[in-house]
């Protein structure tokens, strides 16, 4: 039986990642077997929770998953001994309107799995209001349990004092107070951390977390908080068609954004993923049904991307006969023009009429529930689609047809519908799961 445990905070840039790095990594290396999960969409953090425990880890979320799929995806942990979800945002954040199972908050997540919630709380600042804070989010859902908190970036012994003591009148356990320490910082770019495999001494970093955070913080006490945990009967499968049997799946620094349990769902139904590099200047296998090119960023390596000759010319001849999609920047990337940041144009692949810019930078962010109005392969039209958009570049043009009605999470349309052009489509949300 696992100890589970959910890690969340007040707020998003409180140190929820840290943490969960330096648990699962200090646990591990006393020996117990750490499973790890992400509430929410962010794509990059379960390459660092990978990173950490030497186990994949997957998301799961409550607007776009019904609790059958989340039951599925986190019954991975039945061999573990701790299993760790990691929250996003603020312990309550998530959309007005309900989705599948609930609006994407991290609670949703932890009330669904009775599991209790340990709090990272910076009280930078602050003092005694710290204890309040705690005390709101103890008592704000009935059904969401605290375990307790660990305090990050602790000005002072004093400071630390003063917070322990207001924590422990309004009866809430303290775990552990962090001094600050800026070696154990993860560097951070605009859609979030740079990403675990871009950092060769990612290993060392997280190390340092753990060796940090068992110095200051009861790793005993933290394991006995945490719920003993069997996972129920569940669906056998996550609700995602693969695009095609043989699937040619971009793969680099440039094309990165995969939710693990897509890839898997794929696996799990039959299909063969290659992988091929644009940035290597590689082209899709020629052997594969169907191309997909996912998010990352490609408007950091656009000159690169334009003047690799192999790579577009080897997609446009596939996909003169094969279908091939684009997921935010990869749908950027089967347009016709991307605009850096220093607002130089640079050539695409021109399958499709996009042009996009980086230089015009305005935040995308939010759930999306796309009514297919043209077929994407592994769904046909008339297909409900539920991902999440997160990005900064703008739409210069958008002539091709349009490929969904495309509605945010309270309903309302939005202007990025994708795009469809012979065999080659493209969305600026990334898929989640489907509606059936």
């Amino acid at each position: 039986m696992a100890a589970g445990l959910v890690i969340s905070a007040p707020a998003s840039g409180v140190g929820k990642t840290t943490l969960t790095l330096a648990l699962a990594r200090a646990w591990r290396n006393s020996g117990l077997r750490v499973q790890c999960f992400k509430s929410g969409p962010d794509y990059i953090d379960p390459a660092f929770h990978a990173a950490a425990t030497g186990r994949a880890s997957v998301n799961v979320d409550s607007w776009a998953m019904d609790r059958g799929t989340i039951s599925h995806l986190v019954s991975r942990g039945t061999d573990a001994d701790v299993v760790l979800a990691e929250g996003s945002m603020g312990l309550f954040d998530g959309v007005a309107a309900r989705g599948v199972s609930g609006t994407g908050a991290t609670a949703d997540i932890a009330e669904m799995l009775d599991w209790p919630v340990l709090l990272v709380i910076d009280p930078s600042g602050q003092a005694q209001t710290a204890a309040a804070i705690a005390a709101g989010l103890r008592d704000y859902r009935p059904g969401v349990r605290l375990a307790g908190v660990v305090l990050n970036r602790v000005a002072s012994p004093r400071h630390e004092a003063l917070v322990r003591r207001a924590l422990l009148d309004a009866g809430i356990a303290v775990f552990g107070a962090l001094p600050r320490h800026a070696e154990i910082s993860l560097p951070k770019r605009h859609l979030g951390l740079v990403q675990a495999e871009e950092q060769a001494e990612i290993g060392k970093l997280i190390d340092e977390a753990a060796r940090f955070v068992a110095e200051h913080v009861d790793l005993d006490a933290v394991l006995r908080s945490a719920a003993n945990w069997s996972p129920q009967p569940a669906a056998s499968h996550v609700n995602v068609t693969p695009p095609g049997q043989r699937i040619a799946l971009a793969r680099d620094a440039a094309f990165s954004f995969v939710y693990p349990h897509m890839l898997e769902a794929w696996r799990a139904a039959g299909a063969e993923i290659s992988t091929f590099s644009p940035l290597a200047d590689e082209g899709p296998d020629p052997g594969a049904d169907v191309c997909w090119l996912p998010g990352g960023y490609p408007e950091l390596q656009a000159g690169k991307i334009a003047a690799n000759a192999r790579f577009r010319s080897g997609l446009r001849a596939f996909a003169e006969t094969r279908p091939v999609h684009g997921e935010c920047g990869g749908y950027m990337v089967l347009g016709s023009a991307l605009t850096d940041a220093d607002g130089i144009s640079h050539e695409m692949t021109g399958l499709l009429g996009l042009e996009t810019s980086f230089a015009k930078r305005r935040m995308h962010l939010g759930y999306r529930l796309a009514e297919l109005a043209a077929p994407m392969p592994g769904h046909q039209a008339g297909a409900r689609l539920r991902g999440h958009e997160f990005h900064y570049s703008t739409i210069l043009a958008q002539p091709d047809t349009p490929l969904a009605v495309v509605h945010d999470a309270t309903g309302a349309v939005i202007a990025e519908t994708g795009s469809r052009r012979g065999q080659a489509t493209g969305t600026f949300f990334h898929l989640i799961a489907e509606d059936r």
